[in-house]
């Protein structure tokens, strides 16, 4: 069965950055899409970014764009995402997702996929 696996997750201080990977066994779904999603104590799970394995397209949520930056490499069916200039509300569980294949676009909404990793805690101190 897929496995997602991610690393990378730690305590850092605010305005300092953190590089989550996440690899994927077992999976090579065409046309698929890979991504991150975050969850705070108390808050509802929140689409972070994505990207399409089909042509690279990626899409961020509105609190990381221009700070988080979402990549992959098929060779080694790892999704990455480097994040800088954290901030505390930065702080949650960041999990891995990646969608059955077939698609034509990736949504920042977690229905859109079926496979999801355990988790790498964030923590952002101010």
């Amino acid at each position: 069965q897929v496995q997602l696996v991610e690393s990378g997750g730690g305590s850092v201080q605010a305005g300092g950055s953190l590089r989550l990977s996440c690899a994927a066994s077992r999976y090579s779904a065409w046309r698929s899409c890979m991504g991150w999603f975050r969850q705070a104590p108390g808050k509802e799970r929140e689409g972070v970014a994505v990207v399409y394995t089909g042509g690279g397209t990626t899409d961020y949520g509105d609190s990381v764009k221009g700070r988080f930056t979402i990549s992959r490499d098929n060779a080694k069916n790892t999704v990455y995402l480097e994040m800088s200039s954290l901030k505390a509300e930065d702080s949650a569980m960041y999990y891995c997702a990646a969608s059955e294949g077939g698609k034509w676009s990736c949504p920042l909404a977690d229905y859109a996929y079926k496979y999801w990793g355990q988790g790498t805690q964030v923590t952002v101190s101010s």
